[in-house]
């Protein structure tokens, strides 16, 4: 899952949670179908898309850019194998913090399990707009509604993947951007 930072990042950095730095090269993995991952990562530079594989397709959940957190939620909550992928889009600059370092920052202060919940609730109401969107049967209006609480992800994000995460094709993307 993918949150705004919205001063994360300051806090984040003013205790020195971040462990390391990596460099992801374009579509290649931060994390695959059936492994473990208790990281949290904040997106320097670049983007990412997570998505599941069924039946030899991809579908595309969320994205990450710049000054977002991502995370594998489902495996870094129960440490166990996640069915999701992590792949960089584009070359991407992420800072990682593990699970443990983040428990013992969030769990030394009230401050910091404020944070951590208001992490959580803003996660949690992203996936149920999500939901929603792939509730909705009209195109024009899945496409408004992302439009709309995301404009952003228009310019980062090619739209091939930006169709697939909204459920179209291509070309039905294209022509609605055109209308």
């Amino acid at each position: 899952m993918a949150v705004k930072s919205s001063g994360i990042l300051d806090l984040l950095k003013a205790n020195n949670l971040f462990e390391e730095e990596l460099v992801v090269k374009r579509n290649e993995f931060l994390k695959v179908a059936g492994t473990v991952d208790t990281n949290i990562y904040f997106i320097e530079e670049g983007s990412l898309r997570i998505y599941i594989a069924q039946e030899k397709e991809e579908q595309i959940i969320r994205f990450g850019y710049q000054n977002d957190l991502i995370v594998s939620l489902d495996s870094f909550l129960i440490e166990e194998p996640s069915d999701f992928y992590i792949q960089a889009i584009k070359k991407t600059v992420v800072k990682v913090i593990s699970k443990k370092a983040f428990f013992d920052f969030i769990n030394k202060e009230e401050d910091n399990l404020k944070l951590w919940n208001s992490i959580l609730q803003n996660l949690v109401l992203q996936q149920m707009e999500r939901e929603k969107d792939l509730l909705i049967s009209s195109v024009n209006e899945r496409y408004s509604r992302v439009l709309k609480r995301s404009p952003r992800l228009f310019q980062e994000i090619p739209h091939k993947y930006i169709a697939n995460y909204l459920r179209m094709t291509p070309e039905t993307l294209s022509r609605l951007k055109k209308s």
